[in-house]
This record gives structure tokens, C-alpha cells and sequence, in this order.
């Protein structure tokens, strides 16, 4: 296999059950959620498959997964593989205890959800009064413990004026880097498709991060599930007569491009489906009956996600497809088709610009 295919992030759904209710949920998490079908002993067994593989991160994620008793455990044994284990949490349930068996499991990296500036902005997105502050007293609690953690945020059209003031209070929470999460409509996210943002305010928002990004020493910002970013750099770069040399993370997912689903990453949920990301409706196949390495080398769906040159619509003709190529999941969303072409993207490629005007 290629190298530039090899998995370098991974994410673990290890439960489904959460706390909160939020609105955007892939996966419509709720306290009475599932657990999973993956025993201790199982975990331990597809973590040393993986660990046989590759050395990426993997993230240990939910749900919430501090409702998982054996977590710790779990990330335990992940770091005695050489994996690089993170965690993924709402920040409701962490304590001095969470963070010093965090610190004993040796998390490299916690990533905590803050969708508002304000009580208002964040608990209206996450269904939950009082989540604003947990996510506040998490902060402080991974301050004190010398816990490494970055800030996720995710916008709708709901919360989207507040995009500036949450980046502003993230990177006052003394976050390592900042996450803006451009929202797929999977899980509860279908129910807000009216509340997707707009073709042309994506491209603005797009727009103010570059500047941002460009100008800031203090924290890393990164746009997710944003792919068109990666058109957006070397455009404004060209147009302003500079190179903009983007920071990088210590276990980056090796990410120089905008979709690397079932490239550099994937999703393997609470029942063991295997996904190409973590917004991926489909699935190549299910790691309790076949073997990771096998599902990730050969399933058709991660081959397709490799055939650039396959890609439709814009997308395919689209001069920027090797750094960009859309986003896969939110083509499947809308399209019914993860080849298609990427739903929010407004640039029309150059190829497609000289045949209207022929």
C-alpha cells in the first residue's frame, strides 16, 4: 500500500451514551444510547491490530467516553502499544481524578467542545443547561493538571455570528488549538438541514479564518470538515504575493489536504463498523469479523475515496482536487453519492470556466 494511505488518526467510538443532547450529534447520542459490543478484552484485541499496522493517534471518543468504566484501561494499554492515545469529551464529567488517571494513561491530547461564546450560544447548541461552565471548569481543571487539550467548535447558521468571539475564548482558556467544525448533516445534523451554513458564508467564514490563521502566534486553528480551505490558502496566498506557511500539530493526521477520509483517517464505531471518517453514514465492513488492516487496504468504499481521478462533478474537473477534493461525507448527505461533488463549495474550477465560456 502506498504510504501516503496509511492511517494516521483514528478515531474510536468506545461508546455511544452521553450526558448531553446536542443538536448536531453524528451519531444522536442521549444517556440512554448504546454501549457498544466491544468487551475490555476485545478493545485491548482491536488496538493491538491497529498498533500491529501503524502507530497513529487514536482518539478515544463517544458519545461521552468518560461513561465508559474501563476507559482508562483501555487508554492504558493503547499507550503500551506505542499508539498515540487521546480523548474526545464534552468536559462535563472531568474531575482531579479524570485528570490524573488521564495523566497516568498519558492522553496526549484531550479535545473538549465549546460551540459559543456565552452560556446562551453554547448550551442552546448542546441542549444542556450548564454545559457552557463544564466545559470552563474542564479548562481549568486541565490547566492546573498540565493536561495538554484543544478547543472543537461547531457552527450552523444558529451560531455562526459568534464564530470570532468563541475563537477568542478558546484561545483565552489556554487551549494548545482551536477546531472549527463546519457541520456534515449526519446523526440529529439532518434534522438542521435548513441550518446548514451558506454557499457563500462559508466561503466568507473561510475567508476570515485565513486572515486570522495568518496572523496568529499564540494558538493552532485549524478548519475542519472544511476542505475548501484548502483551495482558499493558496489563492489568497497568490492574490497577496506571499507564502503563508501553515503551523502544524506534533501528531498532526498528516492532513496537508482537505479530505482525508479512508486516507489518513477513519471511524470505527461502538459495534465495530468501520467508516471512511467519522461523518460517514456507510461502512466498509466490521473489524470484529475482519481484520482491520484488511478492511483499510481493500474495502471498496476507502478504495473509491482513493481514486481521485474518479471523483464527479466539479470536483472531478476541479484543478485543486489533490489538495481539496471536497467533502466525501457531506457529498454522500446530500447527494446520495460520495463521489459527487462537494454540496457547499461556490468555486467554479477553471476547466469549467472556459467551457461557459465557450
Amino acid at each position: 500500500m502506498a504510504e501516503e494511505f496509511v492511517p494516521k488518526w483514528i478515531a474510536w467510538e468506545t461508546t455511544q451514551r452521553c450526558n448531553l443532547k446536542c443538536v448536531h450529534c453524528r451519531c444522536s447520542s442521549e444517556l440512554t444510547s448504546s454501549e457498544g459490543d466491544f468487551s475490555t478484552e476485545e478493545g485491548k484485541k482491536l488496538l493491538k491490530e491497529i498498533s500491529d499496522f501503524s502507530k497513529p493517534v487514536v482518539v478515544l471518543s463517544g458519545g461521552e467516553p468518560l461513561m465508559r468504566p474501563d476507559i482508562f484501561e483501555l487508554a492504558e494499554y493503547g499507550t503500551s502499544l506505542g499508539l498515540r492515545m487521546c480523548m474526545a469529551s464534552n468536559g462535563s464529567l472531568v474531575t482531579d481524578e479524570v485528570c490524573e488517571k488521564m495523566k497516568k494513561a498519558d492522553i496526549k491530547m484531550v479535545s473538549l467542545s465549546l460551540d459559543g461564546s456565552t452560556a446562551e450560544v453554547h448550551d442552546n447548541f448542546r441542549q444542556c443547561p450548564g454545559s457552557f461552565e463544564g466545559v470552563l471548569r474542564a479548562a481549568e481543571l486541565f490547566r492546573k493538571h498540565g493536561q495538554k487539550f484543544l478547543i472543537n467548535s461547531s457552527f450552523t447558521k444558529r451560531n455562526q455570528h459568534d464564530i470570532a468571539s468563541t475563537f477568542k475564548v478558546a484561545k483565552s482558556l489556554g487551549a494548545t488549538a482551536w477546531y472549527m467544525f463546519m457541520i456534515v448533516p449526519t446523526g440529529r445534523g439532518e434534522d438542521i438541514m435548513s441550518e446548514l451554513i451558506s454557499k457563500e458564508d462559508y466561503e466568507e467564514i473561510l475567508d476570515w479564518h485565513y486572515h486570522q490563521e495568518k496572523n496568529e502566534d499564540d494558538i493552532l486553528m485549524r478548519p475542519t470538515c472544511a476542505p475548501h480551505y484548502y483551495r482558499i490558502v493558496p489563492q489568497k496566498a497568490k492574490a497577496e504575493g506571499e507564502k503563508f506557511e501553515r503551523r502544524s500539530l506534533t501528531f498532526s493526521t498528516g492532513g496537508g489536504k482537505g479530505c482525508i477520509a479512508a486516507q489518513t483517517i477513519c471511524l470505527i464505531d461502538c459495534y465495530g463498523n468501520l467508516k471512511p471518517c467519522s461523518y460517514f453514514h456507510r461502512t466498509a465492513g466490521n473489524v470484529k469479523e475482519t481484520p482491520f488492516r484488511e478492511l483499510w487496504e481493500n474495502s471498496e468504499i476507502f478504495k473509491d475515496l482513493r481514486d481521485f481521478k474518479s471523483y464527479k462533478g466539479k470536483c472531478g474537473e476541479c484543478e485543486y482536487l489533490n489538495v481539496c477534493g471536497g467533502c466525501r461525507a457531506r457529498a454522500d448527505a446530500v447527494h446520495g453519492d460520495y463521489m459527487e461533488e462537494e454540496p457547499f463549495c461556490n468555486y467554479v474550477p477553471i476547466k469549467l470556466q472556459k467551457k461557459q465560456k465557450d
